[in-house]
């Protein structure tokens, strides 16, 4: 199952590079989750790593999985290297401290040329690039201690195949997403993200050390809240609003909008929990809501930016389809309808939570 989802996962890179464009230069909003994240990462260090493990093995191994192309990446690593490494000090082991093996994976067309060269000066780990989609294996048998990752797991692995299909129940036609779409396309999209998180757990149950930790900083929606309550969602529903009115004035064809769907799902806690609960090789040692990020607030004043992030996070999905001829007017559009239908996300929620998962000894 593992290895059919390698073969057959999609890559969707954040831009690469270091344009004003870039994602390296447009996620301070992913920053401010990492920040808000801090404290309840050291505390699930503190609180949930054994011991035992800390001292069975020489080396110990991080893995941060989606890294894109930093600099948050290296932020989370140092937080968990310094919780580590207190830990270490609260049991009176400074003496045994072992080094420190970083892997940060992410799909073979990420920038990792970008990545290892912005690596912080006199950084106090091993650093290795891992490619591969984390929906199926890329490291050996129990072989990592600490498994990260922030904001990534709300990317599925392809888009929801029969939504594309003209002859399903469940095509999207005219639209790019499942947000008031039919109930057939939003049942595509809860399978898919389904199966992505049985691949996902299955292979990190198969790496992770017996007793070994992972933290997933998720970007979701609140139990028992509608899709349209995700202001996320709102967003790829106003782009399929502009690329529709693209359409209408003939810059790209209805068939492209028809065969175009953005492949993010926003979970909720309870879902992530049935997932858990369905692989059986974790415990939810902590699941817990994160602080309000204010960095984007006020959609209507901050259009620009919150135009330049998601462009970061979506403009090579825009270009694979579309081409990049039309992904200035599409962006400057989308910029323009954030601010005439600011009241569209009146009423949604930017919704993270961090869940802290253990692995079971058997």
């Amino acid at each position: 199952m593992a290895a059919e989802e390698t073969r057959l996962s999609e890559a969707f890179p954040m831009k690469a590079g270091d344009s004003p464009n870039s994602y390296a230069k447009n996620s301070t909003y992913q920053r401010g989750v990492a920040d808000a994240a801090k404290e309840l990462l050291k505390k699930a260090i503190a609180e949930n790593l054994d011991t035992e493990i800390l001292l069975s093995s020489n080396t110990f191994h991080i893995a941060d999985l989606g890294c894109s192309v930093g600099p948050n990446t290296f932020y989370a690593v140092k937080n968990i290297l310094e919780s580590v490494q207190s830990k270490y000090q609260s049991k009176g082991t400074n003496s045994q401290i072992p080094e420190f093996q970083v892997f940060f994976n992410d799909h073979t067309t990420n920038d990792f040329n970008i990545l290892f060269n912005s690596l912080p000066h006199n950084w106090q780990y091993h650093a290795a690039g891992v490619p591969g989609s984390f929906y199926g294996r890329i490291f050996p048998n129990a072989s990592v201690h600490f498994f990260h990752s922030s904001y990534t797991n709300h990317w599925l692995s392809r888009v929801p195949k029969d939504v594309t299909d003209s002859n399903s129940p469940a095509w999207n036609k005219g639209r790019i997403h499942y947000l008031k779409s039919t109930d057939e396309v939003v049942r595509a999209y809860e399978d898919q993200y389904a199966r992505d998180m049985e691949c996902f757990l299955h292979a990190r149950a198969q790496e992770t050390v017996h007793g070994g930790l992972m933290v997933l900083t998720i970007a979701g929606r609140p139990d028992g809240t509608p899709h349209s309550h995700a202001s996320s969602n709102v967003t790829y529903q106003l782009l399929g609003t502009c690329l529709s009115e693209m359409a209408k004035r003939g810059v790209v064809s209805e068939d492209k909008v028809d065969a175009f769907n953005i492949p993010i799902y926003c979970m909720s806690p309870q879902e992530l929990e049935a997932a858990v609960e369905l692989n059986g090789c974790f415990s939810i040692e902590s699941m817990e809501i994160l602080p309000h990020v204010p960095t984007l607030d006020c959609v209507s004043e901050t259009a620009p930016l919150v135009a330049l992030h998601v462009r970061a996070a979506t403009e090579v999905l825009f270009k694979q389809h579309f081409g990049d001829e039309i992904l200035d007017e599409l962006f400057d559009l989308y910029c323009k309808n954030v601010v005439a239908q600011h009241c569209l996300y009146e009423f949604t929620e930017v919704f993270n939570f961090l869940v802290v998962l253990k692995r079971k000894a058997n």
